[in-house]
């Protein structure tokens, strides 16, 4: 006779295990502790088997019967149910691993330690934020350009267009790993090109104009704050490296007598060489006396521990009375970029060089930290000359003007 769900519920343990049969093969099992699991018996080549369909109570009765007629079915087709489960439960376990979050990570395992710091924390952080929440399980080979493009369209929604634009190309990267590592086929992210609109470029606030360059060159001069606040920001338009880079600059990477400053370029975590023009050495050789006993150039007011806050520069550039639209830290990497190019006629591969920008060769390998050293040596003095005969009012005839 069918089980029916009462006589399940009142069905007692007993000293053994016993059995109360249902239909087609099903079964109850209930231990001496008072466990319940159903059971499926069935032949397969002329070997009598066994599978659990599950635990009473959370599987009930009508599902028990469910997952015993789904199990005829494969024995039906010639497909023992005991294998197939092992085949769904290998695949299952294979999908787990080449899910998107665990090929991820091991990607950013892999290349993270050639970046900087602040770079990987962003690129994981924005992974574990934007990304694994909504495909990180996904096998990694079933992601499809319509799926991917509704992640990175969240992160736009929130209006951080930028981010969705990095957040794809980060994405990109992974499933270009999973294709070299033999985990799928192909790169859907290609597919979305142009799916998103694009950022509208920004610029950092700098003027290019002699003349103002000129004035504003003045103006930092006659700064009548902290000796270490106008220290750093007559120095900043000598070397126009990163304000980060800067701020964080350290006595033990300043050789002095060499006139060189050699430090880690933040973005890419590579070594990065400044020559020192004689003006700039003056102005650490002011400075050294001050702050030479701490750990950076440019310390903390509070501590000489800590190097100069990030907005020390800035606001006392605004209150020489320098507008923000006009000129801002970073600016005086544009205005160097410019004028050694447009006026002074300095070589572009020098000043990206000396930017610290990624500059390759003719057959695309980069360039190392050396090169051109000497003739970027010979433009940063160029460059410290120049700028002294702007804060004169001198009147700088550009170099392809000249006869």
């Amino acid at each position: 006779m069918p089980l029916t769900d009462i006589t399940i519920r009142n069905a007692k343990p007993d000293t053994k295990t016993k059995k109360l049969f249902d239909e087609r093969g099903l079964y109850l099992e209930i231990s001496p502790a008072g466990g319940k699991w159903w059971r499926l018996k069935y032949r397969f080549n002329d070997k009598e088997k066994r599978i659990s369909l599950g635990v009473y109570p959370d599987v009930g009765l009508k599902d028990a019967r469910d997952r015993r007629d789904e199990a005829r079915k494969l024995l039906a087709n010639g497909i023992d149910p005991s294998e197939n489960r092992k085949a769904m439960k290998s695949a299952r376990k294979e999908r787990s691993a080449n899910s998107f979050e665990v090929i991820a990570r091991e990607w950013y395992a892999k290349y993270s330690n050639t970046w900087a710091k602040n770079h990987s924390e962003r690129i994981i952080r924005r992974f574990e934020r934007d990304i694994f929440p909504w495909i990180g399980g996904r096998p990694i080979a079933e992601i499809n350009a319509p799926e991917l493009l509704s992640v990175v369209r969240r992160i736009e929604s929130r209006g951080a267009l930028e981010t969705s634009h990095r957040a794809l190309s980060n994405c990109g990267q992974v499933f270009r790993y999973a294709v070299a590592t033999g985990r799928t086929e192909r790169d859907p992210s290609g597919d979305l090109r142009g799916a998103l609109p694009p950022v509208k470029g920004t610029h950092f606030a700098a003027t290019t104009d002699p003349k103002r360059v000129g004035e504003i060159l003045r103006a930092l001069d006659g700064y009548e704050g902290t000796l270490t606040v106008r220290c750093a920001l007559r120095l900043a338009p000598l070397v126009f490296v990163r304000p980060g880079e800067l701020r964080n600059a350290k006595w033990a990477d300043i050789d002095l007598e060499v006139a060189e400053w050699r430090y880690l370029v933040t973005k890419t975590n590579t070594q990065h060489i400044v020559p020192l023009a004689r003006q700039a050495i003056e102005i650490l050789l002011e400075l050294q006396p001050l702050t030479g006993n701490s750990q950076y150039v440019f310390p903390s007011a509070r501590s000489f521990i800590r190097p100069m806050s990030d907005n020390a520069i800035l606001a006392a550039m605004r209150r020489l009375g320098i507008d923000k639209e006009e000129m801002s830290g970073h600016g005086f990497r544009a205005v160097a970029r410019t004028i050694l190019d447009e006026i002074l006629g300095v070589r572009p591969d020098f000043i990206e060089h000396q930017l610290a920008h990624a500059v390759r060769d003719p057959n695309g390998r980069a360039y190392n930290r050396t090169a051109h050293l000497p003739e970027r040596r010979k433009m940063m003095q160029q460059w410290a000359d120049y700028l002294d005969k702007l804060k004169t009012g001198a009147e700088i005839i550009p170099i392809h003007q000249k006869a």
